[in-house]
């Protein structure tokens, strides 16, 4: 119980504004930069927040999903493989949605530091937050966490190379 002379505060501090997206990519946009599709395509829509750094992609995760019949039958959880390619995704969609890449594609090169923290679950909206660590003509390395709920759920480095298709 607090001091009664000392007031109880109910005051919250003022969360950071979002930054505004540059480009929003919805689905068709996505369909359009990369060739993943169903079942392996795991974005759902993707904000650029600052070109060629910073995205964050959505993904809502549902139980029509193919890999939650064996992952796990009576208790589905998301594939942390599948979290790491979301984040993947998430990179080539941001990169290769801009004029010039139309005839690339972009294979991974390495993934570094992957964790996971969190069980992400169907029902569960999966925010992959992106920034470009290095970006070359044919080779780039990113940052990516993906988040639920602002709770970390998997973290990793990725390296990529991009490529003629």
């Amino acid at each position: 119980m607090p001091d009664k002379e000392t007031p109880m505060t109910t005051e919250t501090p003022a969360a950071p504004a979002a930054a505004k997206p540059v480009r929003t990519l919805e689905i068709t946009d996505i369909l359009k930069a990369i060739p993943h599709r169903y079942p392996f395509l795991l974005i759902d829509r993707v904000e650029i927040l600052e070109e060629d750094k910073r995205a964050v992609g959505t993904k809502c995760v549902t139980m029509n999903e193919e890999f939650f019949q064996g992952h796990f039958p009576g208790h589905p959880v998301m594939p942390g493989v599948l979290i790491i390619e979301a984040l993947a995704q998430t990179a080539c969609a941001m990169m290769l949605s801009k004029g010039g890449f139309e005839n690339k594609i972009a294979y991974f090169a390495g993934i570094e530091e992957a964790k996971f923290r969190s069980p992400v679950r169907p029902g569960m909206v999966l925010k992959l937050n992106l920034e470009v660590l290095r970006m070359g003509s044919r080779f780039g390395k990113c940052k990516g966490e993906a988040t639920v709920d602002g709770q970390l759920a998997a973290e990793a480095v990725m390296s990529f190379a991009i490529v003629d298709k």
